[in-house]
């Protein structure tokens, strides 16, 4: 008999060891590798996605400056006041819509261009946070948050020290808003109030006038205090899908001359949302269109995935 060497069986667990090293090396260098290709077809999907958004936000404003070129009146009977259904193309679809943003209240107007707060559309927020059934004391804090006065205003108001005193601390902006999430963020807002507020106030640059045509049922309430319910129902059965064929013998016996002056059935400024789905990849984008008196439309703002 051949005598026993006593290295064989250390030999042979280190050849199994190395065995199971390499197929372990293998299968994470293979793991590594899917993963990479995985991410970068995901990130070349999420780029194509991105490039069809911003072809829906070209044909969103060829639509917007043809309807200029018909009509001088924006009202929910229009071509771009419809959804956008589902289109497919290669490898996936596309939908959305286009929303006018003059139909809610901008709460810009809270403050004039020196940044002072105007007291009638403080009264008009006040009455839009009651028509929806919130506490009108929003209206004092917002006008706070955005107004240049460091002073907290009375009874409603706050200032730097009541957001410092929260953890984490902040301060208030002291300037106009460039998104209306931003309300998120005053004393005493929940998510519930926030949603339900969030459908009827926009933040746009400036002063910008209501539109009759597409206003919301709260916002029209909002315009005077003595604007019933009843009056809103009337006002929204008379303007229907085609807008109202005359907005001075509509509002005058509702609205003082002031408010009726601020008034207006056209639009400056639209948001479109575009929904693009290719196979596991979903990108939702917001684009802030405002059109000019020539029909010109420009993109001045773009988000991914929240408004």
């Amino acid at each position: 008999m051949m005598p026993r060497r006593p290295n064989a069986g250390v030999a042979l667990i280190t050849a199994m060891l190395i065995s199971a090293i390499v197929a372990i090396v293998a299968t994470n260098l293979a793991w590594d590798n899917a993963l990479d290709v995985r991410r970068t077809t995901v990130q070349l999907t999420r780029d194509q996605a991105i490039q069809v958004a911003l072809g829906a936000e070209s044909w969103a404003a060829s639509v917007l400056r043809q309807d200029l070129e018909d009509s001088e009146d924006d009202h929910l009977g229009e071509i771009w006041a419809m959804e956008i259904p589902p289109m497919p193309f290669e490898g996936g679809e596309v939908f959305g819509a286009v929303e006018d943003l003059q139909g809610r209240f901008n709460l810009n107007n809270l403050v004039d261009q020196e940044g002072k707060v105007v007291e009638e559309s403080l009264l008009s927020f006040q009455r839009l946070l009651q028509a929806l059934g919130l506490d009108p004391r929003f209206a004092g804090i917002a006008a706070d948050w955005i107004d240049s006065n460091p002073d907290a205003s009375f009874p409603d108001g706050a200032e730097d020290p009541i957001y410092t005193g929260m953890m984490p601390p902040y301060r208030t902006a002291n300037q106009t808003l460039s998104s209306a999430s931003e309300l998120a963020a005053l004393e005493g807002m929940d998510r519930l109030t926030y949603e339900i507020l969030a459908p009827h106030v926009v933040a746009l640059p400036g002063r910008t006038a209501i539109n009759v045509n597409t206003a919301t049922p709260a916002v029209l309430q909002s315009l005077d205090e003595n604007m019933t319910t009843a009056d809103v129902e009337r006002l929204l059965q008379e303007r229907q899908a085609a807008g109202f064929t005359d907005k001075e013998t509509a509002f005058a016996s509702l609205v003082t001359p002031d408010v009726l002056n601020s008034l207006q059935t056209s639009s400056e400024y639209f948001r479109l949302k575009v929904v693009v789905q290719i196979d596991t990849v979903r990108v939702t984008m917001y684009s802030l269109l405002q059109r000019g008196p020539r029909g010109d439309v420009t993109p001045i703002l773009r988000s991914f995935g929240t408004t």
